[in-house]
């Protein structure tokens, strides 16, 4: 495990910080003594996860859209971060199908801007790109997806988030082939976790019908997915960024996901949620009839494995046990953020 001692007093800028990955990454930094500032629009749900903890008191936290060039680079230019992680885009695929143009503007030209800010700063040491596991051509193999492969995801999310990969590439071999600033991008699975609130997401689907009282509705449960707990993403986001920020040589781009035993079908995923959840809830499969999404996708992360000796930490039913921990603590209006630092501590101590 690296050391998270590494991080303190580094100056860090995370882009997105008010989502739910976000969230949990600006709270695992400012507990290792980073110097955080976010930038991102407000918090894409109601409740949200940054609100309820209120990290934006122990960071600093700008509100802007990664589109307004200007506004980013003035945020930027203030923090002269030594580090980046760029989290912030139209993450939900159904959404892109609603507002394409939006998810490109947001998820492209926001990495061009970003990556601008980066090019015309001399500050800047490591620079994470935090993609996604659809960015690949999907071919519904039964095999996990190489770093090698083909990039050309299908919907307007994927599909943004394959040219946010290209973008990415293409700055680092045209303005950042100095060996100044190192650059990579991160690939990850779907995560779970608590403080989750996103629409169509199983898990807060799950949530929401539990606070109900009703059935869960799951739309495709025979879809493979490579699940893991939120935290697992992130650890891996923070040692890529913290390597290559000793050494050049570690850029390049990383899958990131769980092993082979917990890629599993979403209805799966459910019942290990009806399961520790309790209170006699079940789950019915109910097709809406909703745009393309895959039906088999898996990672394969042996580049990552074999580069730093990583590995995850938590299978499948641990990451729903903290998720189901953490929801009810909120739901009884118990301490979120101590709930948070004592999964992050559990955690990193594994």
């Amino acid at each position: 495990m690296p050391d998270m001692e590494f991080y303190k007093g580094k100056k860090v800028f995370v882009t997105g910080h008010t989502g739910f990955k976000g969230s949990w990454l600006c709270k695992m930094l400012i507990m290792a003594g980073a110097e955080v500032t976010g930038y991102s629009l407000e918090p894409p749900t109601d409740p949200s996860l940054f609100e309820i903890t209120k990290i934006s008191k122990q960071m600093t936290s700008v509100i802007g859209d990664i589109s307004d060039y200007n506004a980013l680079k003035a945020a930027f230019d203030k923090a002269r971060p030594e580090m980046v992680f760029h989290l912030a885009a139209q993450p939900i695929v159904r959404e892109s199908y609603k507002n394409p143009a939006y998810t490109y503007q947001t998820n492209v030209m926001g990495t061009v801007n970003i990556l601008e800010c980066v090019r015309n700063s001399n500050c800047v040491k490591s620079f994470l790109n935090v993609t996604t596991d659809k960015v690949y051509m999907n071919k519904e193999w039964e095999w996990g997806y190489r770093e090698n492969e083909e990039l050309n995801g299908f919907d307007p999310y994927s599909n943004s988030k394959s040219c946010s990969e290209l973008v990415t590439h293409c700055y680092k071999n045209s303005f950042f082939a100095d060996g100044g600033t190192a650059i990579s991008t991160a690939r990850a699975g779907n995560v779970i976790g608590g403080g989750d609130f996103a629409p169509d997401r199983i898990i807060p689907d799950c949530v929401r019908s539990a606070q109900k009282g009703g059935d869960i509705i799951v739309r495709n449960p025979y879809s493979t997915r490579p699940y893991q707990h939120v935290l697992e993403s992130l650890y891996a986001y923070l040692m890529i960024a913290h390597k290559q920020y000793e050494d050049i040589k570690y850029s390049g781009w990383y899958n990131v996901g769980p092993d082979e035993s917990d890629c599993f079908q979403t209805g799966v995923l459910v019942d290990l949620f009806v399961k520790h959840w309790g209170d006699g809830i079940k789950w019915i499969n109910k097709s809406d009839g909703g745009p393309h999404e895959a039906n088999f996708l898996k990672l394969e992360c042996s580049k990552l494995k074999n580069t730093f000796g990583w590995r995850p930490h938590w299978n499948l039913e641990t990451a729903i046990e903290k998720t189901v921990e953490w929801t009810k603590a909120w739901l009884s209006g118990g301490d979120v953020n101590s709930c948070m630092e004592k999964q992050i501590e559990e955690f990193l101590g594994e």
